[in-house]
């Protein structure tokens, strides 16, 4: 099941539980914060606590679970994300308050009750096998260089020495 058809789900079960004035609003590609956004009306504390716990109890049994909750035990607004989409549950005084409706404007609005149309993938075109090359191996014989000190080289080294023995000599 993708999101949009989990999001849609969601909404026709906050409307079997009576909750009111539902909104998917569709935030694909506008938003980094979740891809849909649900917005439902509960008009007491027992409601929102219903309409709560009959999304989350048959998503659950779908095997989809919230990543995060917030709101606790408030009477007025619970948010439960899902990943792919949030469902805000608030009474209609937050609703109006925090009007997320218009926060959220930039969005389209979706219709839930419609059944979600899958995108039909067309059959691949048929592939040729491509013809096979033999191609030549060639092997190359890895030599070890070694390398000579230069009479530059040498001549620093022995400098180096010479002026470590020197200090060391200096200092006892």
């Amino acid at each position: 099941m993708n999101t949009k058809e989990l999001v849609c789900l969601a909404a026709r079960l906050a409307d079997d539980k009576k909750a009111e004035n539902i909104k998917v609003i569709d935030l694909c590609g506008l938003s980094s914060l979740c891809d849909y956004i649900l917005i439902v009306s509960a008009t007491s504390k027992p409601h929102l606590d219903a309409v709560e716990e009959e999304i989350s109890k048959k998503l659950k049994e779908l095997g989809y679970y919230k990543a995060n909750r917030d709101g606790g035990e408030s009477h007025m607004w619970r948010v439960s994300d899902y990943g792919g989409f949030l469902a805000h549950i608030m009474t209609p005084e937050a609703r109006d308050f925090y009007a997320l409706d218009k926060i959220f404007s930039f969005g389209k609005e979706i219709d839930y009750k419609k059944p979600v149309k899958k995108a039909v993938k067309k059959p691949a075109a048929k592939k040729t096998p491509a013809k096979k090359t033999t191609a030549k191996k060639t092997t190359v014989k890895k030599t070890a260089v070694k390398k000579t000190a230069t009479k530059k080289t040498a001549a620093k080294k022995t400098a180096v020495k010479k002026t470590a023995a020197k200090k060391t000599a200096k200092k006892k």
